[in-house]
């Protein structure tokens, strides 16, 4: 009998555990990211510009409405159609650019994958290449965070990235079982952020992205991050008449601009969320952008979640030694070939 009451016992903590955590995922950072950058979804109005044909591979721009007040410009670089009565479905792989930078920057991304095979696409992040039209990256990030309203630091991506997705769904040559995500810096944290609460998203590549807000905050590691966008912070300090910069007002800074982003949505809190989908991290040991203690509370948080799925070798974490925040030759090899593994048929 007593054996018998203890496997009830046992049997009833387990499930009570396991209710536990599907409460915690329920109601976990996932979600609450989904509440914080949700709006309406208006129709996409996807519109074809300059298709055109080079050699082996088809290339156009087009555009797509991500909401009610910004379009989408993307290019999408896929292999020649042959002559047939049917459309073969093939993997995606979407990278997102840097700062400053734009949707041309990947074009030899999307070449190479498409000579491969894949399609391979690119958008313009908020606020930049085809983009700042509507203003700056800055004036919009300061905008921000005097309103309170809109997320142009990372968050709006997000979003961008799930309206993209949605389109490419559309689309009679795309697979949407096997969509990558490759990103570098900013677009390295965007590409993480996006793969954990985005589960159409099947490989994830996060290149001089992934990092702690925290650790960077409680350690004096923060400036290099925010000297990408140094003239919003400097704006939004004048407004508070704060003379002297500090972590406790960047810490202010980022509630209003992305809230979460050190705490709830923090790297070790979303990088697991990937899990047990196939994961790539890059990161350089002397990138002052990504301070290595913080990138190790990312990377070991993902490692226990990766275990915990018996998915480990889903997951693999490069720190390249004396290297800063730049995608070395030997980097961009390894994310190729990891996309390419995770997402030929």
């Amino acid at each position: 009998m007593e054996l018998e009451e203890t496997l009830k016992l046992s049997i009833v903590r387990t499930l009570i555990w396991l209710i536990g955590s599907s409460a915690v995922i329920c109601g976990g950072p996932r979600e609450d990211f989904l509440k914080l950058i949700d709006r309406p979804r208006v129709p996409l109005a996807v519109e074809i510009i300059n298709l055109r044909r080079a050699g082996s591979l088809e290339r156009f721009r087009f555009t797509f409405a991500t909401d009610g007040t910004q379009r989408v410009p993307g290019i999408l670089i896929k292999p020649a159609s042959a002559v047939s009565a049917s459309v073969e479905r093939r993997p995606v792989v979407i990278c997102l650019h840097g700062t400053g930078g734009s949707k041309e920057e990947c074009v030899p991304e999307l070449e190479e994958m498409a000579a491969k095979g894949f399609l391979g696409v690119a958008i313009d992040g908020r606020y930049h290449g085809e983009r700042t039209r509507l203003g700056s990256y800055d004036g919009a990030i300061l905008e921000a965070y005097r309103t309170g309203k809109e997320h142009p630091f990372l968050y709006d991506e997000v979003w961008d990235v799930m309206r993209l997705i949605d389109y490419l769904g559309t689309r009679p040559d795309v697979n949407p079982s096997r969509i990558g995500l490759i990103g570098y810096s900013k677009g390295g944290m965007e590409a993480y952020l996006a793969g954990a609460v985005d589960t159409r998203i099947r490989v994830v590549v996060s290149a001089l992205g992934v990092e702690s807000f925290r650790w960077a905050l409680d350690n004096g590691g923060w400036s290099a991050r925010t000297d990408s966008f140094k003239p919003a912070v400097k704006g939004a300090a004048r407004d508070a008449g704060v003379w002297f910069i500090r972590s406790n007002f960047v810490r202010q800074f980022y509630d209003r601009v992305a809230p979460g982003i050190y705490s709830e949505f923090d790297g070790p809190s979303m990088l697991p969320l990937i899990a047990p989908r196939a994961l790539l991290t890059i990161n350089g040991a002397l990138d002052s952008k990504t301070p290595r203690p913080g990138v190790m509370e990312c990377i070991d948080a993902a490692k226990r979640a990766y275990a915990a799925l018996g998915a480990s070798d889903k997951a693999r974490f490069i720190i390249e030694e004396n290297v800063g925040h730049r995608v070395t030759a030997e980097a961009n090899r390894t994310s190729i070939e990891w996309l390419e593994r995770w997402l030929t048929p």
